[in-house]
């Protein structure tokens, strides 16, 4: 099936490890990420909530859910992009993220706009 084109929201994130909060003798590893959601579609669109799967290197899974993201329900025109910043504390050196938005367009049609799993990893962790 085709993907329509009305209905499309690009997600790119950065993410970073916070050195300066985290605890790793107390196994508390702190990432900052900066997401970066870009209108791509031809209807305006209102980003309306938030999942995040978050795996640590242990394999717990933590999920979360919310409205909005920090505090914000943001409506992007086409060609109009958002910027946050986020963070997250893990009990691992290495994870990842992935999970998705939920928008609703102007038309009324509700979408999810997918956030493609990421790798959050304290500098050297990985070789």
């Amino acid at each position: 099936m085709p993907e329509d084109l009305r209905y499309r929201i690009d997600v790119n994130v950065r993410p970073a490890y916070l050195a300066d909060q985290s605890q790793p003798d107390q196994n508390r590893f702190a990432f900052a990420y900066t997401v970066t959601i870009e209108n791509k579609g031809e209807l305006t669109a209102q980003l309306l909530s938030r999942h995040w799967i978050i795996t640590d290197g242990d394999g717990q899974v933590q999920e979360v859910r919310g409205e909005g993201v920090v505090g914000e329900q943001p409506v992007l025109a086409p060609g109009h992009r958002h910027v946050y910043t986020s963070a997250t504390l893990m009990a691992s050196r290495v994870g990842t993220m992935q999970g998705s938005y939920q928008m609703l367009a102007e038309d009324g049609h509700r979408f999810d706009a997918t956030i493609a799993p990421f790798r959050l990893a304290v500098p050297g962790a990985l070789h």
